[in-house]
């Protein structure tokens, strides 16, 4: 008799977890990713920033499992699932059949009905994502010194960041390091003191789901940096000039977007109900309605707590839901019952906002500065994959705390259409 077949659609956090944590379990497990390397997300934006390097936040899947002979990976490209033929199809024409489907295939951002948008302002969810903002922050300095018109200089030197987020907030931050610190005797026409750094937040405040407290810190922290912080108006319009800031326009070359996600298609694939955002509604045990067969984990899925709210989109929260489905496909292959609805544990919130600053909310406890920012560190190293890559970073860390100095500065790209725009 074949072995049970399990088909997880993304190499993600969630996905990753369930092929770990099914290791001797005897079924057959296959990895679909259209990109060949697992991405530690938390740190993308340290690469967008020349902090880190690609190769210490990500890892080739293959060699993730390399000693697992119960694992196939393939790099394509899902289309379309089959329920009814238990099988996914993918771009390149081919079927993998399918006994129980694992579906976590994360998130997008999302424009708000705005998608004229994203040539103008690149959200931060892949590596290429994290090069091309990299591409674009590198190239306004360099224009900036070039040009002798002090209008387009200054536009060159203001980036606009929308979004309050963890991710807004983070990279205001190291931009207003490499503007202050990191690249101030490099260049003999401008001043990169003079850099203007906008962060843009809709709502009341930095930083929503924390502590007020601990926003106004973040927020403070940023002024201090010589951020311009804005909130309580949207930005409603984007082009190859700048920004509309409710109704005041901002000259700006360089915009990044980090506000709303959009789930993938795994809803509209099975027939799923979904939300707003496209993520599919599951059962409490993560499946998706009349298909027990189908499991939908991380961003791609609306996953509520115990107590009825939603389960926030974060690294955590998809690794316990591939624990879990793990634990779900054990016990029905060992005809066990079943482990009973998934329950979320909520380990705390972390941001980092600078050099030796960064909040934390464990609930009833509350860190901000110093000590915060050794904490969100050392959580970091800690789910890093591999030694290397936690030494590795360790060290840019280290050399950047001491020296000021980035060391992933390179422009090794041409610059694109997209980069002119």
């Amino acid at each position: 008799m074949s072995s049970h077949r399990i088909v997880i659609v993304g190499a993600g956090f969630a996905g990753l977890q369930v092929a770990k944590d099914l290791a001797g379990s005897s079924v057959d497990i296959t990895i679909i990713d259209k990109r060949n390397h697992h991405l530690f997300q938390p740190l993308l934006y340290q690469v967008a920033t020349t902090v880190l390097s690609t190769s210490e936040i990500a890892w080739p899947i293959r060699s993730l499992f390399r000693d697992r002979p119960d694992v196939r990976t393939l790099l394509g490209e899902v289309v379309s699932v089959d329920v009814e033929a238990k099988a996914v199809r993918l771009k390149e024409g081919t079927a993998v059949e399918y006994d129980t489907l694992v579906l976590a295939t994360g998130a997008r951002h999302a424009y708000f009905g705005h998608d004229e948008w994203e040539p103008y302002a690149p959200g931060l969810k892949t590596l290429e994502d994290a090069t091309t903002i990299r591409r674009r922050l590198l190239l306004a300095f360099e224009k900036a010194e070039l040009t002798i018109d002090p209008m387009e200089r200054s536009a060159l030197m203001t980036f606009g960041l929308i979004g309050g987020g963890p991710t807004g907030v983070e990279l205001a931050g190291i931009i207003a390091e490499l503007a202050q610190r990191t690249l101030t005797k490099e260049f003999r026409s401008i001043d990169t003191r003079k850099t203007r750094i906008v962060l843009v937040e809709a709502g009341p405040r930095l930083l929503p789901v924390f502590p007020e407290s601990l926003s106004n810190y973040a927020a403070n922290v940023l002024r201090r940096m010589q951020v311009d912080v804005r909130t309580g108006r949207p930005v409603t319009s984007c082009n190859d000039q700048g920004i509309v800031i409710g109704d005041e326009f901002m000259p700006c070359r360089t915009v990044i977007w980090a506000a709303g996600v959009q789930a993938s298609q795994a809803a509209e694939w099975t027939g799923a109900e979904h939300d707003r955002a496209g993520r599919a509604i599951v059962e409490n045990d993560l499946t998706i309605k009349d298909h027990s067969d189908i499991f939908v984990i991380g961003d791609t899925a609306a996953v509520s707590d115990q107590d009825g709210k939603p389960v926030p989109g974060i690294a955590p929260a998809a690794k316990q839901q591939g624990k879990y489905v793990a634990g779900v496909i054990r016990n029905r292959l060992s005809q066990r019952a079943a482990p009973g609805p998934f329950r979320y544990s909520h380990l705390g919130n972390l941001a980092t906002i600078g050099p030796s600053a960064a909040v934390i909310d464990f609930g009833r406890i509350r860190l901000k500065g110093w000590l915060a920012w050794w904490i969100w560190g050392l959580a970091h190293i800690y789910f890093l994959i591999g030694t290397r890559s936690r030494m590795a970073v360790a060290l840019s860390w280290l050399w950047a705390f001491v020296s000021g100095h980035h060391s992933a500065r390179l422009i090794t790209q041409k610059e694109t259409l997209k980069d002119k725009v």
